[in-house]
């Protein structure tokens, strides 16, 4: 399995897909590449049916479609979801993992996490 996600990063996903009009069946599909301050730029849409070649992570009563490229990326990473008054964001962690953001050079064994769908504000290490 490519990712773990929290209960919240699944229900904010399980929100997303039945507001974007998708069915029973239908997925979130994140879309991640090389790039941005985090180190990763990342999209998502609704669709109806993975791709061919697509990992499908189902977990906590989503269903997750990630590119092979994608899965490649985030292998071993926690999809989490979190919001407050000011914003809302998934964000991605894994322990031990380099920091990623350009910011600052991390320690080994820190925890590193790739915030994305935050408003413009720079780069921000957790």
């Amino acid at each position: 399995m490519c990712v773990t996600l929290t209960p919240a990063a699944a229900t904010f996903m399980k929100r997303i897909v039945r507001f974007g009009g998708g069915k029973a069946d239908s997925g979130f599909r994140l879309s991640v590449k090389a790039g941005g301050c985090s180190g990763f730029d990342s999209s998502f849409t609704v669709e109806t049916a993975p791709g061919d070649g697509d990992a499908v992570i189902e977990q906590h009563g989503v269903r997750l479609f990630l590119t092979a490229d994608s899965c490649t990326l985030l292998r071993g990473y926690t999809v989490d979801f979190t919001e407050s008054r000011m914003d809302s964001k998934l964000s991605f962690s894994k322990a031990g993992a380099p920091e990623a953001c350009g910011c600052g050079a991390g320690a080994p064994g820190s925890q590193t996490t790739i915030v994305f769908m935050r408003p413009s504000v720079g780069c921000v290490k957790k």
